[in-house]
């Protein structure tokens, strides 16, 4: 494949799973959202098998993979609401960093996975055993909230969207400022694995071996990421969410325009530059999402999380694309061998930089 038409694979999944969260966030302001959040896991792990066993080719993973995101986009923001429900303000940036560590953790163990089933079994073996994750979350998520009941929170006379969350300015910044961190962030998960890869290949592994390692590595940095979700959801909580969302936004866009200019380089400063870049361009995902929830009315935070959805996923699917699009275009020629990923790294700094900017813009400690 091109570097665009594996970036547009992400890119399928990323749309599926922005249009999926705009409805399940909705449905989440009228339904419990626990009932969302639980169907939403469970029909995940049922595309998650299909893709594993009938993925083969371009177009059977773009579309089975885009099923995955439409399924998968009822677990997200259902989990903030309902985190937004059991914990109040002083604790609840601790607990949404637990919960978006949790992704962290399932993105490092995938990848780790992946790293070893690829030599054993290539990419059929991958798929089956990253793939089998999400039934086993559902099976989890359904013992651990059979004694929870939230409620859905309904709607009064009088209340519109426009006015509760179009026309609420510190709404629209952290929602604008999550598009934008969104761009940066899934562009650089995106890819990284293959970055990494390149990086191995260039000192003179071969490719498969390459691939598992690159893979292995960017659990790694996916384990920086579970570290930085947690510790800064809670030191902002002490802090201030405006504070960390800022510090966290100017350190991971100064890595996004250095990290690709590092291929070449010895290992060992790679994988220090890429462990701060993992922390830093996650370590304010929970803090935006937190602050949001303090920011909306309860009977239109769905809503809210819909539209922040929305537009950072909708960004999110865009960047791999564009990200992949640039790596063809720096690299003439070197079909699946790039050696030039500086400016790829760059367009996603750029995302950094304007989502640095509209959070200066708070006004909130």
């Amino acid at each position: 494949m091109t570097g665009a038409q594996a970036g547009s694979i992400s890119s399928g999944f990323q749309i599926g799973y922005a249009i999926s969260l705009v409805f399940f966030s909705n449905l989440a302001d009228r339904v419990s959202p626990k009932k969302v959040y639980l169907w939403s896991l469970f029909a995940s792990g049922i595309c998650a098998l299909g893709f594993a066993l009938f993925a083969r080719d371009f177009y059977s993973a773009m579309v089975l993979y885009t099923l995955v995101g439409l399924a998968l986009g009822g677990t997200y923001t259902t989990g903030v609401m309902l985190i937004a429900h059991e914990f109040s303000e002083t604790s609840r940036g601790m607990a949404v960093g637990f919960f978006i560590a949790s992704t962290s953790c399932g993105y490092a163990v995938s990848l780790a996975l992946s790293g070893l089933a690829l030599p054993l079994g290539g990419y059929r073996l991958s798929f089956l055993v990253t793939c089998s994750g999400p039934l086993l979350g559902w099976l989890v998520a359904l013992l651990t909230l059979r004694h929870t009941n939230v409620p859905a929170e309904g709607r009064r006379e009088g209340e519109r969207f426009v006015r509760e969350v179009l026309k609420n300015r510190e709404a629209m910044l952290l929602i604008w400022g999550y598009t934008f961190h969104n761009w940066e962030l899934q562009g650089m998960w995106a890819w990284t694995p293959a970055f990494l890869s390149a990086c191995l290949a260039l000192s003179g592994a071969q490719d498969i071996s390459a691939a598992g390692s690159g893979a292995r590595l960017t659990s790694m940095f996916h384990l920086m990421g579970l570290l930085a979700s947690f510790s800064m959801g809670t030191l902002s909580d002490r802090w201030g969410r405006k504070r960390v969302m800022v510090a966290m936004a100017g350190i991971s866009t100064a890595c996004s325009f250095v990290f690709g200019w590092t291929i070449g380089l010895p290992l060992v400063i790679v994988l220090a530059i890429g462990a701060v870049y993992a922390f830093s361009s996650l370590g304010d995902s929970p803090v935006l999402s937190a602050a949001l929830t303090e920011s909306v009315k309860g009977s239109y935070l769905g809503a809210a999380l819909g539209l922040r959805s929305l537009l950072g996923f909708g960004a999110a699917a865009i960047a791999p694309m564009v990200f992949g699009a640039i790596l063809d275009w720096t690299n003439p020629g070197q079909k699946g061998a790039y050696t030039t990923w500086g400016w790829a790294f760059t367009a996603l700094g750029a995302g950094g930089m304007a989502a640095l900017m509209t959070m200066a813009k708070l006004k909130r400690n």
